[in-house]
């Protein structure tokens, strides 16, 4: 039976009161208590492996009777190893340092007192997603390591799978003497729970949202809640003038094959006039090989016409395009100034990567580019919490306020100020 608006509201309230009365249990808990719950789910999973895919089973057989294709299945599938990589992320997590209660920049006054920073749990997360039932486990296991609570609503797609999830979640929370509220998992299928979860930020300091555009656009162009988001993943890689072709034809070549659906996959390249004709004929063969399809501007096309490889005439519409999939759009620039103009009126502030031999031209593309990963002579593939020594991540941020890039451990955390005196009182 479905629930009606005023029983969806009414559950959604409840669980945003519960997880703020455990957020404040979860703000003082212990570094140790937070990694006996970690190992503990850990432990719960891999010896309810079996009913978990059991759940999960019940997931894909509705998936493919309502026709869904089979990157969608695959990305919604726990098999042997995604349940494996789930607990040992969760294991992972618990080697990283707990970065609740450590003070920083403790400055001493003419006054006498110290001046310091803080660092503190956020309060109450709420996690919006789609398809991936391991999100379940990746964002609880952060939010627990940071000292939050969170509120899960994943897709109704992947219900029983979360459902069993949360339950060894729920286990592992007991099992360490911690608030079970601490994680809960939206129960209902009805869309208008995204709606209520959003719309409380009494309850709700943060709201993650992790899926397709129009759900991220939907969030937010609605919430009342903070959000930390990002839209696309329009990436690009600039091979400039004094590239090493070799390493320059590398990098391109794994920014876009080594995988094509992540958002920190090259969607656009760009190269240099004076370096096109020695590297974009060899690298135009390698994507052909590997069932690329090309979108060039009319350099480009001549450059690889003139040796029979394919492309087609890019569109305006191109440029703008987060294709995550085996399509290319490629524009051969008259220098750095112009690569750097482009990716400003293009861009999406996600990842941007230069290939060059040349140092100022390096500090240049840091300094100007505006994205929340900018890379020199290396893959945008690289840019990805575990890569970057964060263990794991909530998603990734394009926005400039709190937290920008991989959001991991420290990006579900704020900084308050802290004064330590000895009695003193201002004059």
């Amino acid at each position: 039976m479905e629930q009606s608006s005023v029983d969806i509201a009414a559950y959604v309230a409840d669980v945003g009161r519960r997880a703020r009365a455990a957020s404040r249990e979860m703000a003082r808990a212990p570094c140790a208590a937070k990694d006996r719950a970690l190992l503990a789910t850990a432990a719960a999973i891999r010896r309810e492996a079996a009913a978990l895919q059991l759940a999960n089973a019940r997931d894909l057989d509705a998936a493919r009777h309502a026709g869904q294709d089979k990157a969608f299945v695959d990305r919604l599938a726990l098999d042997a190893r995604v349940i494996e990589a789930m607990a040992l992320g969760l294991e992972q997590i618990v080697m990283l340092p707990d970065p609740i209660g450590e003070m920083s920049d403790l400055r001493m006054r003419p006054s006498g007192i110290q001046v310091g920073r803080m660092r503190v749990p956020l309060g109450v997360i709420g996690i919006i997603y789609e398809s991936r039932p391991n999100v379940t486990i990746d964002a609880a296991g952060l939010c627990i390591k940071s000292g939050n609570a969170t509120i899960l609503r994943g897709g109704s797609e992947a219900i029983h799978s979360n459902q069993a999830l949360a339950a060894l979640i729920r286990e592992g929370l007991a099992a360490a003497g911690l608030p079970q509220d601490a994680v809960q998992v939206i129960e209902t299928t009805d869309r208008a729970a995204v709606g209520e979860l959003i719309s409380h930020p009494e309850y709700v300091d943060v709201i993650v949202p992790r899926g397709g555009k129009s759900l991220i656009e939907r969030i937010a162009r609605d919430s009342k809640v903070p959000t930390i988001k990002h839209l696309d993943g329009i990436c690009h890689v600039y091979i400039d003038d004094s590239a090493d072709p070799d390493r320059a034809i590398a990098i391109a070549d794994n920014a876009k094959t080594q995988r094509y659906s992540p958002c920190n996959t090259m969607e656009t390249l760009l190269v240099s006039q004076a370096i096109a004709g020695r590297v974009l004929v060899p690298l135009a063969r390698i994507y052909a090989a590997k069932g690329v399809e090309l979108r060039g501007d009319p350099a480009t096309r001549e450059l690889l016409g003139a040796v029979g490889l394919n492309c087609h005439l890019a569109t305006e519409e191109d440029w703008r395009t987060e294709y995550l999939a085996p399509i290319l759009s490629i524009r051969i620039v008259a220098g750095l100034d112009a690569a750097i103009d482009h990716i400003a009126t293009y861009g999406s502030s996600h990842t941007d990567a230069i290939v060059t031999e040349n140092h100022s031209h390096a500090m240049r593309f840091l300094r100007e580019v505006d994205s929340a990963s900018v890379m020199v002579n290396a893959s945008t593939r690289f840019a990805d919490g575990f890569e970057y020594g964060l263990g794991a991540e909530i998603g990734i941020s394009t926005d400039k306020l709190h937290a920008r890039g991989p959001v991991g451990l420290e990006g579900l955390t704020s900084l308050k100020y802290v004064v330590l005196g000895s009695g003193q009182v201002r004059t």
